[in-house]
């Protein structure tokens, strides 16, 4: 066992003193021709190489399982055999050389996990009951906690802050690099980083239960989970491998020809092929957590590659899930009316009031005071300027005032409800002044991304939604939404997936991963826009923690690129399988040159995977998207 460790550890030193050795020899055979030397460098050389090799070939045997590493030492011991002390030397040097690159290429590819790893906070400053700190571990802290980041500072833990500014980078948690302003009742995640300010954080997940642990736990089972590609080539390697034995022996039995059956051996190590899907679900993967996209595993990955219908939850999905002020119709010329309005709305804690408010913010007055209100239920609110009633409600408030609208101002109101956004109408001194609209806004980049989605093979996009028929209309139409389903609960959301799912459909479901954690479970891929929440975490299959549908964009075109990947690299494996075996019939490949041109057949499809690192697809810029929408519980 001492022995085996020792060769194991120094296995990287052996395959450079084997190179030096065969050097050697070669270099006497066309220079110095000192007898003997040239046979001996390259008998201790194929002693030094092969120790690796046979020891792995035993231990694979000892758990049952045929390995290249035995078709390697067979086909050395056999070069030895006859002699062939050049051929041996060379062809296990390759065999570890090619090892030795396929270590330091997939750590490139699995470099997503290893940035992560080293981002992970390891200490942190607590803030005890008198205020004073304590640099302490990170896994020493608890729930309740109270700790101070300063500016170059990183997060120690998932919590919410309860005092100070400051501008945090959440790279690692979104793969968005533009620092975002924090202040107090914001959430933070372990991890970031904060550029500017000083904040005290008190914490609500710790250690392993933050979210930045989760993700690092996540990608590295995702990256060791196998794509079905992955797994046929496991089963189909556990016969190929003992075929190639068997064909080997019955090349010998015919031909007498030791040479040409150690080289069927040698020619029938299917490296590339073992090693072809792996390195492209890993690299994939890898690329997705780099840009703030969980998948979890190759078979999500497939799948995902598959995907022909994509459903989307509308609230907080294809919309911001904030009301706002969408439209004005104004009918008067007093505009400082506005500020009175905010005065009216700023005294109640309506959703629409609270809308109206913040967007008629640059209106209120600076020596603003709180005005006396009335409240008519079912009608809106009643108070003062300058001496004169003001309304701001429905049009039955107007109506019981002795306000009546003409035919265009009733257009316009009609349209806007047209268009899903709900109505405040304002009236003073007997006629209408204003129409506010008030909306859960699209978001921005939907329009362009939805056209990208299109343009990756999507066929159909399907809205289903909790809101009435004539909102969700307006949105699906202003979007270019193939189908909408409004008026449904979550459940009858589940129904609809398993419908497309029954027509033959591959569907992926995406929600914010709460309310919609049911279908996103039913889906054959679940997408999670809500980052960084448990549940999305644990139900989707997939988790955009930018909650963006540039990421949306960027996971379903990383999926086909690295399905496809893996489909180029077997097709580059079994192609140089079919060109060693043609080789060996024409005469032109040998065991040497066969080595060489297997190890560079795994090194193409290393490099042909570590393509998929630097993706990132085309989206246009978003346009501004005109038509905005509410929406209701």
């Amino acid at each position: 066992m001492a022995f085996q460790r020792y060769i194991y550890s120094h296995t990287n030193p052996i395959t450079f003193w084997s190179a030096g050795l065969i050097i050697l020899g070669f270099l006497n055979t066309w220079f110095t021709k000192v007898p003997y030397v040239t046979d001996t460098a390259w008998i201790i050389a194929s002693i030094i190489a092969a120790a690796p090799i046979v020891l792995r070939a035993i231990s694979a045997l000892k758990a049952k399982v045929f390995s290249i590493e035995l078709l390697v030492g067979i086909a050395v011991i056999g070069a030895f055999a006859i002699g062939e002390f050049e051929e041996s030397a060379i062809v296990t040097f390759l065999f570890l050389f090619g090892s030795y690159l396929e270590q330091k290429t997939l750590a490139k590819t699995r470099g997503a996990i290893q940035s992560l790893t080293e981002m992970a906070p390891t200490t942190a400053l607590l803030v005890g009951d008198d205020g004073t700190t304590e640099e302490v571990d990170v896994d020493d802290l608890e729930e309740g906690n109270i700790v101070l980041v300063k500016a170059g500072g990183q997060v120690p833990v998932d919590g919410k802050v309860v005092s100070g500014t400051g501008y945090v980078n959440e790279s690692s948690i979104t793969g968005e690099s533009r620092p975002v302003n924090k202040a107090d009742g914001d959430g933070v995640y372990s991890g970031a980083m904060v550029e500017s300010g000083t904040l005290q954080i008190e914490a609500t997940q710790v250690g392993d239960e933050t979210t930045f642990s989760k993700i690092i736990e996540l990608v590295e089972e995702a990256q060791d989970t196998k794509s079905p590609a992955e797994k046929f080539i496991d089963k189909f390697a556990q016969y190929y491998t003992p075929a190639v034995l068997v064909i080997a022996i019955l090349v010998f039995a015919f031909s007498q020809d030791l040479r040409l059956a150690i080289t069927v051996l040698v020619l029938g190590c299917p490296g590339a092929l073992v090693i072809g899907a792996p390195v492209s679900n890993v690299a994939g993967i890898g690329n997705g957590a780099k840009n703030g996209i969980l998948i979890k595993g190759g078979d999500v990955v497939e799948s995902l590659a598959k995907v022909d219908t994509i459903v989307f939850d509308k609230t907080g999905t294809l919309t911001t899930g904030k009301m706002d002020v969408a439209s004005m119709k104004q009918y008067t010329g007093d505009s400082d009316l506005l500020g009175a309005i905010a005065q009216v709305e700023q005294t109640s804690d309506h959703p629409l009031a609270t809308a109206i408010t913040s967007h008629l913010a640059a209106h209120m007055p600076a020596d603003v005071s709180t005005m006396t209100t009335e409240t008519i239920k079912g009608r809106g609110m009643i108070g003062q300027w300058h001496d004169e009633p003001l309304y701001v409600g429905n049009a039955a408030l107007l109506k019981d005032n002795g306000i009546t609208l003409t035919d265009t101002q009733l257009t316009d109101l009609h349209e806007m409800q047209d268009d899903g956004q709900s109505t405040v109408l304002v009236g003073y001194q007997g006629q209408l002044a204003f129409i506010l609209g008030v909306a859960d806004t699209v978001r921005t980049e939907v329009p362009a991304a939805l056209a990208a989605l299109k343009r990756q093979g999507i066929k159909h996009l399907v809205m289903l939604t909790g809101d009435n028929q004539a909102t969700a209309q307006a949105v699906a139409e202003s979007l270019g939404i193939d189908e909408v389903h409004a008026d449904l609960l979550p459940a009858d959301k589940v129904t609809f997936v398993k419908k497309f799912q029954d027509m033959g459909r591959n569907v992926a479901f995406v929600g914010d991963g709460i309310n919609d954690s049911p279908s996103l479970a039913t889906a054959s891929v679940g997408i999670a826009m809500g980052g960084g929440t448990d549940v999305a975490i644990e139900t989707a299959d997939v988790v955009l923690m930018q909650s963006s549908f540039n990421a949306l964009n960027h996971a379903v075109g990383l999926a086909k690129k690295t399905s496809a990947n893996t489909k180029e690299n077997i097709t580059i494996a079994i192609a140089t399988v079919l060109f060693l075996l043609i080789g060996l019939v024409y005469g032109y490949i040998y065991m040497a040159s066969g080595m060489f041109v297997h190890e560079a057949s795994i090194l193409v499809v290393i490099f042909n995977a570590m393509r998929l690192i630097g993706y990132h697809p085309h989206v246009s810029k978003p346009t501004k998207q005109p038509v905005q929408q509410l929406a209701t519980n």
